[in-house]
């Protein structure tokens, strides 16, 4: 005889933290690691850029070069646009519903700008920036950029127009994401129209969360969790229920743990202190290539 799945239950509904800024383009709620101390492996770290309505302006905001080692960043746009450049040649621009999947890996520099066409008009920017952890394995692999523009984005339509799933990367009712990851997670959008149902099947070990972008939900019949909160799950149970109570967009994380030791400073993510010496020696030596201001 079947047992039936048990409800994976909230942990905690988290209110966004104080912002700060990331250059003078990004106003950032860090919701972990420095604003709460949860477990989110794979994911390191969450800045979510609450919606703001920027000024028009001639000179885009945004951050200047910067170098990146051991990991991968994700930025994902829901409103807005952000210019990219990074010394490996590439770049690009991110528009709403756009996903960014940068692995910096062995090490490049970046630079990310309000684009030009938006800075110049101003308006509502919103934006969500993640840093993935890489496997010891893979840290030193080679950088690479997977672009996930909208339009070609795996989707999942919901039964009774309760909205649609898009899945940035894992799995959704067997629809592939359009990312291919280092380690096993999935990152989807739910949008969800008002009174719609979804559920998800999470592996109990994954950690598990949900970034409320706009609208508000109801999860597992019970919590309610509201723009801007963040809903983190227990490490038990698998299935989570959610109803929309008006038209609302959720990011859900939920990623199997990378079990290794973390070395942090800046802009590396490493496994050891040494790690961390080798990563700075190598990019004051040059070794992450160059990129103009």
């Amino acid at each position: 005889m079947q047992m039936e799945a048990k409800t994976k239950a909230v942990s905690v509904i988290l209110n966004a933290p104080a912002p700060h800024m990331v250059g003078d383009g990004f106003r950032v709620h860090n919701f972990f690691p420095k604003g709460y101390k949860i477990k989110m492996s794979p994911f390191f770290m969450l800045d979510y850029n609450s919606k703001i309505e920027f000024s028009a302006r001639n000179e885009p905001r945004g951050v200047g070069v910067h170098p990146h080692r051991g990991f991968e960043t994700v930025t994902i746009a829901y409103h807005g646009a952000v210019a990219h450049h990074d010394s490996a040649g590439n770049s690009g621009i991110i528009y709403p519903g756009d996903v960014q999947w940068m692995t910096a890996a062995s090490g490049i520099l970046h630079k990310e700008y309000h684009e030009e066409q938006f800075s110049k008009k101003g308006g509502a920017f919103q934006m969500v920036q993640l840093w993935v952890n890489l496997p010891a394995k893979y840290k030193m692999s080679t950088p690479k950029y997977q672009d996930v523009k909208h339009s070609v984005m795996a989707k999942y339509n919901l039964d009774n127009d309760a909205g649609v799933i898009e899945v940035i990367a894992g799995e959704y009712n067997g629809i592939k994401g359009s990312a291919n990851t280092f380690s096993p997670l999935n990152l989807l959008n739910a949008r969800l129209n008002k009174g719609g149902m979804v559920y998800f099947d999470f592996p109990e070990d994954y950690n598990t969360g949900f970034v409320i972008i706009e609208g508000s939900v109801k999860i597992n019949g019970a919590e309610i969790a509201k723009t801007d909160q963040f809903v983190h799950f227990r490490n038990e149970g698998s299935k989570i229920e959610v109803e929309a109570l008006e038209n609302s967009v959720v990011l859900i994380l939920s990623g199997e743990p990378i079990n290794e030791p973390i070395a942090q400073y800046g802009p590396f993510l490493m496994n050891t202190p040494e790690e961390i010496q080798q990563a700075i020696s190598d990019y004051n030596q040059g070794k992450f290539g160059y990129l103009e201001e």
